[in-house]
This record gives structure tokens, sequence and C-alpha cells, in this order.
């Protein structure tokens, strides 16, 4: 991205609301529309989850709940899935992935009536072995309360869960009259877009996905049937009706670099990092004069550069133009070292901005998040907690 005009536009919406210092910012009016492509692109009859570890921030979590009209949330931790719980009264949550019994016990023996009721009520907890049904099993006998659970299905990740249909269904099977409730399988495939061309790649990995959650589905009872998940924000789209009932979408709508895939084309990316340049400078390594002089001869070292208000981000620098790391100096926390290209017009005071690599956890690295709109700055989003 060498979007000259947004970036400064941006940057005057910063120092108009006083913000000179590291900074997360979300552009709302992008949020929004990507919300609008993604609702406009997936199967009408195909429910959408949105993923809360890459959206942990309570208002945006709720304005994409309200736009995509949606109450369907993937949890990854308790204390967000208990936070979203509290915050939405109709909210439904699934697991994303198992929680470990002891973590799950103590959260039930510790919560009010209400949180115990959505934990059991409104929560779908995610089993991924036979061991981890019996250990689910138990603790829902000794609280005697009833437990809806999902299977996780290995579809080809393979980052576990049930291996074949044949162990799913021996598994259940063996715990028919307890106090877990079988809903249905959740399938996670992020794996799809890096399989090489040799083996078939992308198109060949997900017909092979397909066939083996329709596999999976074949077991099911009817009644099981309730929750048919798959996907991920780089996955999600590329599929048509086929038997998932749901599909599961987070990042994509910030859009992270590591989410600027084929798939996800259409969407813009609405999540920045800034941050004040500290110093302007004429770039020298430390040590001998000879070595800045032999290194720049060779390309390697740049003859302008700044240093960053802060660094060592997950993030790609994308404003100013040319701005980038350099591997010789390395990477600060402090005061990151960036190269410049030569005759660059960057002032000490400007501010440069990079695009996370991922939402996850870096939403919960900058406190108060600057919200972007029509030129402006119009709030902050307080993110939730990591824990």
């Amino acid at each position: 991205m060498n979007d000259a005009p947004y970036f400064a536009s941006l940057g005057r919406a910063l120092a108009e609301a006083g913000r000179y210092q590291p900074t997360l910012v979300i552009d709302r009016d992008r949020l929004d529309a990507n919300a609008d492509i993604v609702a406009r692109r997936k199967p009408p009859e195909r429910a959408l989850r949105l993923v809360d570890k890459s959206l942990a921030v309570p208002e945006l979590l709720a304005r994409l709940m309200t736009r995509l009209q949606t109450n369907k949330v993937m949890s990854f931790h308790l204390p967000i899935a208990r936070a979203v719980l509290a915050a939405h009264a109709n909210v439904e949550i699934l697991f994303g992935k198992p929680m470990p019994t002891a973590a799950l016990r103590q959260a039930l023996a510790h919560a009010t009536t209400l949180e115990r009721q959505a934990l059991s009520l409104r929560t779908v907890h995610l089993v991924d072995s036979a061991e981890r049904l019996a250990a689910y099993a138990e603790l829902a006998a000794s609280l005697d309360i009833d437990l809806r659970v999902a299977a996780e299905i290995d579809v080809g990740m393979h980052r576990g869960g049930f291996s074949s249909p044949e162990a799913l269904r021996s598994a259940f099977a063996a715990r028919r009259n307890s106090r877990i409730r079988l809903e249905g399988v959740m399938g996670y495939e992020a794996h799809i877009a890096k399989i090489p061309g040799f083996v078939g790649g992308a198109t060949g990995e997900r017909a092979r996905v397909l066939d083996r959650y329709k596999a999976f589905v074949a077991v099911l009872s009817p009644d099981e049937h309730r929750i048919l998940n798959i996907g991920g924000s780089n996955t999600a789209l590329g599929y048509g009706p086929d038997l998932a009932t749901e599909i599961s979408m987070g990042s994509a709508f910030l859009k992270p670099t590591d989410f600027d895939s084929k798939e996800l084309t259409e969407l813009a990316p609405a999540l920045f990092i800034a941050t004040p340049i500290l110093k302007r400078v004429t770039a020298q390594l430390p040590g001998p004069s000879f070595l800045t002089k032999l290194m720049q001869t060779l390309g390697k070292f740049p003859r302008e550069g700044c240093f960053l208000y802060g660094g060592k981000w997950m993030a790609t620098a994308v404003h100013p133009p040319g701005m980038r790391e350099n591997l010789l100096w390395g990477h600060s926390s402090n005061q990151q070292f960036m190269a410049l290209p030569d005759g660059s017009p960057v002032r000490e005071g400007d501010f440069a901005f990079l695009r996370p690599s991922q939402s996850e956890a870096v939403l919960q690295q900058f406190g108060a998040i600057a919200v972007y709109s029509d030129g402006r700055i119009v709030e902050d989003w307080m993110p939730l907690p990591p824990g």
C-alpha cells in the first residue's frame, strides 16, 4: 500500500486528536465496507460466526454483530468468552479450541448462577478426543449440569481433533446417556492455501477437505447437525452451498497483512499502527566509519534513516513511501531504526504507519484504539484485557 493522501489525512486526524504516541487505529468506514462485502459474498443460507480473538474489542465485536445480523461468536479464551457472554444476552459461543478440563471446572465452580447458565446453555464446548469427552462428561455429572459440545474434526490440517468418522461415532456412542449433548462439528482448514501445486494446490486440497468433512457429517444423527462449522478468514468465502451450516471469520474485517490473500482481494486494510517519527538522521552504523561506507557501497545499509517512537511490532511499514526495516541495525521496541530512500521528505514529527500482520493479540497491545471515520478520530474503543 502506498496511498499518500490517505495517510496524510490519517496523520492530520491523529494530530488534531493529540495522539503523539504509538497508537492503534481502526478505519471504521473501511471496516463497515468490509463487513458489507462479506455479507454480500457469503451464501445467504450460511450463518456467520465472528472470531473474538481477532476482534477482541467490545465495540468492534458489537458493531460487526449488528451490521452482519449475527449472534454467533467463536471464542478461544475463557476470560474473553465470559466477557462476551456478559455483554451480549443473546450471544451463542462456540469454542474454537478445547479448553483444559481443569480450567473449565474452575470457571464453572467460581461462576455466579447466571455465569454458569451462560457457560452451560449459551456455550458450545469443543471436544477433540474420547479422553476429553470422558473428562467433560465427568465434569458435567459432578456439577449436575448439561454441556453442549461440538467435535473438533481433522479435515487435513492435522492439528488435532478426531482423526476419523469412526473414532468420532465410537466416542460419542460410549457417552450416549451422559450430560453431554453433541450439536455438530468444527473443521478448521487454514492449511488449504499452503498446499503446493504439485499435489493439487489449494483447489485440490479444498476438494479433499470437503470430502473428509462430508464423511464426518455422515455419521452424525439429524439432531447433531445444528452446528456444522468450517472455515477461517482466508478460506471461508471460497465455499459454495456445501454441507456446512456456518463459517467463521474474524481478522478479515480488519485485513492485516497475513490476510492479503486472493480470496480477500476486495477487502481493504482497516487496521494500522501509527507512531511519531522521533528523529530524522544521516544513517551511520556504530563502530568505525569505514564500516558504514562499506555496507552502503554493498547496498546493505541506507544513507538516510529515521527512528520511530516504539517499534518491534508484528507489522510492516506502509508509509512514508520507501520506509523499511534494516537488518544490520535490527529491531528495537524503544526506538526502531527505519531506512529511508535518498531524498525522502520525512521530517521529525511526521507520523509513520505500519500494517500489523495479525489482529489477534495486537489489538490488546496499545490501550485505547483510535477510531477513524470521515477524516477524523471520532471515538476510542478499549480492547478486552488479555486475560
